[in-house]
């Protein structure tokens, strides 16, 4: 039986400064009792809401269920950031009771026959009840969540789905933790200047300080973080050390035992196909698909059609570069996965006459970071301001505030940028407080957004910088984007806030973002040497925008590979091997042997960890037909920071939600929906 004790005050009456959590009070031994107390006090306003002996109205339905469960969302997300960015033995734990009871929950309402029948008599008669736009919104995101959640089903079919839900729920966590336990258990220790050949200065301190926080010290230490494993593949001279980690990186899930995540992967396609057909789908992918701008499988399918025959000739091309490098050192092997980034850098060296080594040493973290800011300040008129001494969930988390032109506070900003073992690998942003304008229980109107970024940059010695790749620092500007969304929101409801749009819409911003990371004026500014502060070359300026699309057919390749295989599974019925699938996707597509999956099946988190990528891997590239484009329409101007441009931007994307209809927003930016021609164009492939 659920206590009705009250939830521990830190985790939801949150009074730390401009309104954060008081971190330091939040203790992991806290999380059960509070979900049980606040998941029981939801369970009662759903209830009253429910049970209301008055015709339904928008304000005393629609409205009271967007601000009900404030409860849930503070510990829900107090836990859940716990759980991906500096988890241990008692929240995973606690996340596998979690996830499955969270889902029964969901389910009890999504199946309140007293409640859908408020909302649906809205629905009804939605065009008489003087709503306004984003009133039908968010009252479309009800009705039709409820839907989807089996509102219309018989009670028997109802049972059935809330049980593979939560069936669901404990599968992803599952999914989750062991990719974890694999990247985590897994090191490659060296020591000798021959293992360590042609590994440059920055990756062996970082290999240095990868070493010590596994007890090693005086050691160099391989993980499996992306900010090491991907520097050492470029720079390792030694084959046989770069084969030995490449595949322990790409069998992260695949190793057998606990940690294997095959037969999690089966079941969870067996149960996705199950809930579809429930829910009168043709397949999971129609499913998903349903509520996006791409509406069907088969305009995806389109898109990365066209853009892998593309992709797959310009990797040949590639490949038979590398291969004539090879060649010319005297060495007769074919060009195989742990030897792409190896020699794709030497051949860039080659053809723009620098190095990734060469390169580094101008993209310090810092700068970096000031960069994403002042990009922010010129485009939107807001500025961050760094609070020292406030505790966050970890001390490497560091707090700014957000204000505008007025100096009015407009959000909270948390980074978290270096990588350790208690953070799943990746790079994320999420918001543990979201904008809105409604009245609380607790008398007040509104809230500020609290948004975070979490990524897994290298962390550097003791006094020395933490210096990024240009791969890491568009990672930085990309949540950087995402973190404006939920920052720069301005709507009215939290379901429809920050990034609450469709999911090939939510990329739109971060991906737009990064384009101003390499506009040169930036560049000219932030990417200072970190010894000598001297401002990066011209002539390697030139060289790095002049090879913004070398490697092209290789990284478009590894996404939409990926891509492909993620709706294969989940637009065909009954896969009874998963990885057989995976390979008959490959042999189909003829995929290089030199070549794999950016996320191969036993560690597609996107997918797997949780549904929220499940048939939508592809949304990245959507929302990059978007973004280039939208970046053309500021390059149309002569001025990346054209003010005209910047407030369209900003009404009409960034501070809009999911208020108005995607396709209506970007025509109200650009005037137009664009072809794929400019993001062909953009990677090089047009």
């Amino acid at each position: 039986m659920a206590s009705a004790a009250a939830p521990h005050p830190a985790l939801v009456d949150w009074n730390g400064p401009n309104g954060l959590p008081r971190f330091e009070a939040v203790r992991d031994e806290d999380f059960a009792e509070a979900f049980d107390a606040a998941l029981l006090v939801h369970d009662k306003e759903i209830d009253a809401i429910a049970d209301n002996s008055e015709p339904a109205t928008f304000v005393n339905t629609i409205t009271a269920l967007e601000i009900a469960g404030d409860d849930l969302s503070r510990v829900s997300a107090l836990f859940w950031n716990k759980a991906g960015a500096h988890t241990n033995p008692v929240i995973q734990g606690l996340e596998r009771e979690i996830a499955p009871k969270m889902s029964r929950h969901y389910s009890r309402i999504g199946m309140n026959e007293a409640l859908f029948k408020r909302i649906d008599a809205l629905w009804e008669k939605r065009n008489d009840l003087g709503l306004t736009g984003e009133e039908k919104r968010v009252l479309k995101r009800h009705w039709k969540g409820f839907v989807r959640s089996g509102a219309k089903l018989p009670k028997e079919s109802q049972e059935r789905l809330a049980s593979i839900n939560e069936e669901l729920a404990g599968l992803g966590a599952k999914f989750g933790q062991n990719v974890l336990a694999d990247e985590k258990n897994w090191k490659l220790l060296l020591s000798s200047e021959e293992e360590l050949a042609g590994i440059p200065a920055f990756l062996r301190d970082a290999m240095a300080g990868a070493a010590r926080e596994h007890g090693e010290d005086g050691k160099f230490a391989v993980t499996l973080s992306r900010s090491i494993i991907e520097p050492f593949l470029t720079f390792s001279e030694r084959r046989d050390l770069r084969e030995q980690a490449f595949k322990a990186w790409v069998a992260r899930g695949e190793n057998g035992g606990e940690t294997d995540n095959r037969a999690t992967v089966k079941r969870t396609l067996e149960l996705r196909e199950e809930k579809a057909k429930l829910l009168g789908y043709a397949t999971f992918a129609a499913y998903k698909l349903d509520d996006t701008m791409a509406k069907t499988p088969d305009a995806v399918n389109g898109l990365l059609g066209q853009v892998w025959e593309k992709a797959v000739a310009r990797a040949g091309e590639e490949e038979a570069e590398l291969s004539a490098i090879i060649a010319e050192e005297g060495k007769n092997h074919d060009v195989m996965p742990w030897d792409w980034r190896h020699y794709a850098e030497k051949l860039r060296a080659q053809k723009f006459n620098f190095s990734e080594a060469e390169l580094k040493p101008y993209l310090q973290l810092e700068k970096i970071i000031d960069a994403c800011f002042d990009v922010a300040n010129r485009l939107f008129g807001i500025r961050a301001v760094e609070t020292k001494g406030v505790a966050a969930y970890h001390p490497d988390v560091r707090v700014f505030e957000i204000r505008n032109g007025s100096g009015e506070l407009k959000a909270m900003f948390l980074g978290d940028y270096f990588a350790r073992p208690s953070k799943r690998s990746g790079a994320w942003m999420s918001s543990f407080q979201s904008q809105h304008k409604l009245p609380l229980k607790n008398g007040a109107v509104g809230e500020l957004p609290i948004i975070y970024n979490v990524c897994n940059f290298a962390k550097p010695a003791e006094g020395k910088p933490a210096l990024l790749s240009l791969d890491d620092a568009r990672t930085l500007f990309h949540e950087f984007g995402h973190a404006l969304h939920g920052m720069l929101s301005d709507v009215t409801y939290p379901s429809v806030s920050g990034t609450g749009v469709s999911r090939d819409f939510v990329e739109l911003p971060s991906q737009l973002y990064e384009h101003w990371l390499t506009v040169p004026e930036v560049l000219e500014t932030y990417a200072l040497h970190y010894q000598t502060g001297e401002p990066m070359p011209k002539a390697l300026l030139d060289n790095v925008l002049a090879a913004q699309t070398f490697n092209a057919g290789f990284n478009t390749v590894e996404f939409t590979s990926s891509a492909i295989v993620d709706m294969s599974f989940h637009t065909r019925d009954a896969v009874a091997d998963p990885m057989a699938v995976q390979g008959e996707v490959l042999d189909e597509l003829k995929m290089p042997k030199s070549i794999v999956m950016r996320h191969a099946t036993p560690h597609f988190q996107h997918v797997f960890s949780g549904d929220g990528y499940s048939a939508g891997y592809y949304s990245y590239m959507w929302s990059e037909v978007l973004d280039a484009d939208a970046f053309a329409a500021f390059e149309e101007t002569g001025d990346a920071f054209n003010a005209e441009m910047a407030r369209k931007l900003k009404d009409n994307i960034y501070s809009v939600g999911g208020s108005i209809d995607p396709e209506e927003a970007y025509l109200a930016f650009r005037g137009k929906m664009p072809s794929p021609d400019a993001m062909l164009a953009k990677r090089g492939l047009a």
